[in-house]
């Protein structure tokens, strides 16, 4: 069942890679930052999103619709926005960051992973969407400190 990996096993991949790419890159000090930021940001996203779902508890689609086969167990409520999809696309745009080409490539499984999640009746569209919004801007928080960070005035 190529849904069930994407939705369920495509992000351990996700970040399967990028410790790969973190121990065979020859500019291992810079993509460990990558990587740094890239799990910061993502656990950021995560508390963001679990913000969000305390104030707007959305039911999933297979609670609410009868044609929906739910094809990995997932518990009821707070579908919007996507965890999984905050946290994967936080990750996806602190490697778009510093290395652009990748970061597309990421982005790419991240959007794929997404998609998944809706094919297996988990979220809605607009749950992808929220949660792609909520990890950019999470990553872009962790960019802008860590510059602040390191200039400092």
């Amino acid at each position: 069942m190529w849904i069930v990996f994407k939705a369920q096993f495509l992000g351990w991949w996700i970040l399967g890679i990028l410790v790969i790419l973190v121990i065979v890159s020859r500019d291992k000090g810079k993509w460990f930052k990558v990587f740094f930021y890239a799990i910061f940001s993502g656990f950021l996203s995560r508390v963001l999103a679990e913000i969000i779902r305390f104030f707007y508890n959305r039911p999933r689609p297979f609670e609410v619709l009868e044609n929906i086969n739910q094809l990995v167990f997932h518990s009821a409520g707070g579908s919007f926005p996507s965890g999984h999809a905050s946290f994967f696309f936080a990750v996806s745009a602190c490697v778009f960051f510093f290395y652009r080409i990748w970061g597309l490539i990421f982005f790419g499984m991240a959007l794929y992973m997404g998609i998944g999640r809706i094919e297996v009746g988990v979220h809605w569209p607009t749950d992808i969407l929220g949660g792609m919004l909520v990890g950019i801007f999470s990553a872009w928080i962790v960019q802008k400190i860590s510059r602040k960070i390191k200039t400092p005035r």
